[in-house]
């Protein structure tokens, strides 16, 4: 399975590495020493998740955008709305179905994010 996680160019190709036996296409800007990515996918795997902000992190939940806006565009929205990750939490799926760019799919997709997370924190709760 090949996941594309990001598209640009990075010397001239994309280059492919394997995550938890998952083979990920991770494509980069190289300009000199700077390593610039088209999507935060491509850092999350080249960094690990937690080198991202939490603008990237809902960008790589969101996946795409739509013509002329980035899913990190919709990301930065998200969070200008409604202030930070917890202010997100709790929220309904028509709230956030307000803001341009998301609908049904990548709605449901930030839901289930929260739902994991919040399922996490209450199984730490009872630990």
């Amino acid at each position: 399975m090949v996941v594309e996680a990001a598209v640009g160019v990075w010397r001239g190709g994309i280059t492919e590495a394997t995550t938890g036996g998952l083979k990920v296409k991770a494509v980069m800007l190289d300009n000199g020493n700077n390593k610039r990515w088209m999507h935060p996918g491509g850092k999350l795997i080249d960094l690990g998740p937690s080198a991202l902000s939490d603008e990237e992190l809902l960008a790589v939940i969101i996946g795409a955008g739509y013509k002329g806006r980035t899913a990190q565009d919709i990301a930065r929205d998200l969070l200008n709305e409604y202030y930070s990750i917890p202010g997100l939490m709790g929220k309904k799926l028509t709230d956030l179905a307000k803001i341009k760019g998301l609908k049904d799919v990548k709605v449901v997709r930030i839901a289930a994010a929260f739902e994991i997370a919040r399922r996490v924190i209450k199984a730490l709760d009872k630990e």
